[in-house]
Parts: structure tokens; C-alpha cells; sequence
């Protein structure tokens, strides 16, 4: 495919926004759809320098996307704020939150190297590696603080899965009717999960893995620890199995994380996130199909999700 051609794969007027951000003499020659997320039309942009070297670009565009303006907003400014923290983000390039110059709401940042990974293997290296990497999230004291966190599940709202423990349902629901515990509000990255997360892997094996990049800070947030831990730990059990979302909860504090001090607000937040997700399994679990995880069905998830709410009611109720 002729380097006209695959620019072309842009939208024209977000094509010719993005040429502006570029260097002189640089020029777009290859276009690549990133995949795996669920709000956002994501590409890498790999561009030409006029010494002939190349460098890759990330653009993200919010298509018909609700609040399009407010998450690139947000994600724009966590960006900034990133940069020098030792967190490893992208860097802001360009953002056009309103559509001004482009057909839709578009961000330009820097790529990250790495990849995301979701297999099994390695699992037992990566968790730690996770955990820490949330901690030293959790670590930022910004001069600004993002707004407050937002949680939209509620007890009505929460749709239970087919064949679901009745009785541990009913009880995890019961607990989120209960008010909001009170907090020491942290920064938050509100989608803290391994789709979101670069890992390199270099040979001879998983053991060697380090984490190069945390991506999607649309959602950043201010709020309780807990919430960035019980979202983590419901994408892990739901990926791996039940075990492994509450490992990851102890792996956050053996890395040194606070979450909340009583066990009944931590039950809160993992429950809250797990019941979340009962009203979403399609919309998650596909990306992860389409990503290699073919044999987690909506089914399976539904049944990995049961298991880790009963195992939640289980060990913290």
C-alpha cells in the first residue's frame, strides 16, 4: 500500500490536523488500528523524518462518544501532569477536544513501546509488577486535583447473571445500598486494568517482564484507593480467575498501597466494582476475544464474575 494510501486511512480533517503537530519535512507513511479498546478509535501513526529515520505517533478519536470533550479533556491534563513523575505515560502531542479542526474529538501523544498482555502465562510475574505500578499512581500529589471519581452502578440498576449464587447477590447488593464509605481522596486512574497497561517481554520468558507504559487516562479521577484496586482486581478474576482478583488486592498492599483501614469499606468497593460489571460483560469481554482470549465467552465471564462476587461475600462479608 502506497504511503498516500495508507494516510488516507485518517479522516481528512483529522489527517490535516495532525500534519500540523508534525516536524518540518516529517510525513505520515503508515496507519495501524490499535485494538482493544471499547470507547475510542485508536491508530498508530508511524511518520517519516526528513533524515529518513521514523518515529510513532498515537491517535486516539471519540466517535459519537458521550462527554467526548470532558475524557479528552481529563486525559489531556493527566498527560501533563505525568510528564517527569516517573510514570510511565504517553506524552501530549495535540489535543482537539471540541472538533474544531477535526471530524470528531481527537488527541495526539507519543507511542509507548511494549504491548499489552492477557494470557495466563506469566500471570504470577505480572501482578506485582501491577500492583506496584497502581501504588506509585496512587503516590501522585498534583497542584490540581482531577475532579471527584464518579461510580454510576446502583443497587437498582445491577443486573444479575443467569444462574448467579441468589443468595450472595442479594447480600452484595445490600452492601452497596449502604452510603459511600468516607475517604482520604488519591489520584486515580479509574481504568487501571492490564488492557491499559505496556508490557516488554524479552526472551527467554515471562519472568523478565517490566511494565513501559500506562495508556487511557481518560477517566482520571480523585478518590479512594480502593476504587483503582477493586477495578484491577474484577479485570483480573474475570481474565484469569476469581484468585486472582483478590491476589491482586494483596499484592497492592504488600507493595505498600493504603486502601481503606475497615474491611466492611473495602467490601464496598470490590463488590461495587464486581456488581458493576454485571451490567457490561459484553461490552468487556469482547475486546478480549478479539485480542486471543476466544474461549472467554460472555458466558464464562458471567460465570468468573459470579465466583469472585460469592468469593468477595465469602472472605470479606
Amino acid at each position: 500500500m502506497s504511503d498516500h494510501d495508507e494516510a488516507a486511512a485518517v479522516r481528512p480533517l483529522t489527517l490535516a490536523w495532525v500534519r500540523r503537530h508534525l516536524e518540518v519535512g516529517e510525513r505520515i507513511v503508515r496507519t495501524e488500528a490499535l485494538h482493544g479498546g471499547i470507547t475510542a478509535e485508536t491508530r498508530r501513526l508511524t511518520v517519516r523524518r526528513r533524515d529518513g529515520d521514523t518515529r510513532d505517533l498515537v491517535l486516539r478519536t471519540f466517535v459519537d462518544v458521550e462527554h467526548a470533550e470532558d475524557r479528552l479533556n481529563r486525559e489531556a491534563d493527566a498527560l501533563t501532569l505525568l510528564t517527569g513523575t516517573g510514570v510511565p505515560a504517553p506524552g501530549l502531542v495535540a489535543v482537539d477536544p471540541t472538533a474544531a479542526r477535526c471530524e470528531y474529538p481527537s488527541l495526539l501523544m507519543t507511542h509507548l513501546a511494549g504491548r499489552t498482555v492477557l494470557d495466563d502465562e506469566g500471570l504470577e510475574t505480572r501482578v506485582p509488577l501491577l500492583a506496584r505500578q497502581l501504588v506509585a499512581i496512587h503516590a501522585l500529589r498534583p497542584a490540581q486535583r482531577p475532579r471527584k471519581y464518579v461510580t454510576l452502578t446502583t443497587a437498582d440498576t445491577v443486573v444479575t447473571p443467569k444462574g448467579a449464587d441468589a443468595a450472595a447477590w442479594a447480600a452484595a447488593i445490600d452492601v452497596i445500598r449502604r452510603p459511600a464509605p468516607p475517604c482520604e481522596g488519591r489520584f486515580l486512574h479509574r481504568d487501571f486494568q492490564p488492557g491499559n497497561v505496556l508490557f516488554e517481554v524479552p526472551p527467554p520468558g515471562p519472568a523478565g517482564a517490566r511494565i513501559t507504559g500506562v495508556v487511557d487516562w481518560a477517566a482520571t479521577s480523585w478518590g479512594p484507593t480502593d476504587l483503582d484496586v477493586a477495578h484491577c482486581s474484577t479485570n483480573l478474576a474475570l481474565l484469569h480467575g476469581p484468585v486472582w482478583g483478590l491476589r491482586f488486592a494483596e499484592a497492592y498492599e504488600e507493595a505498600g498501597g493504603v486502601p481503606a483501614a475497615a474491611t466492611s469499606e473495602r467490601l464496598y468497593w470490590r463488590v461495587r466494582s464486581g456488581l458493576a460489571f454485571a451490567e457490561e460483560v459484553t461490552s468487556v469481554s469482547q475486546p478480549w476475544r478479539e485480542a486471543g482470549r476466544t474461549e472467554l465467552t460472555t458466558r464464562t465471564v458471567e460465570e468468573r464474575l459470579d465466583a469472585y462476587v460469592t468469593a468477595l461475600m465469602d472472605t470479606l462479608g
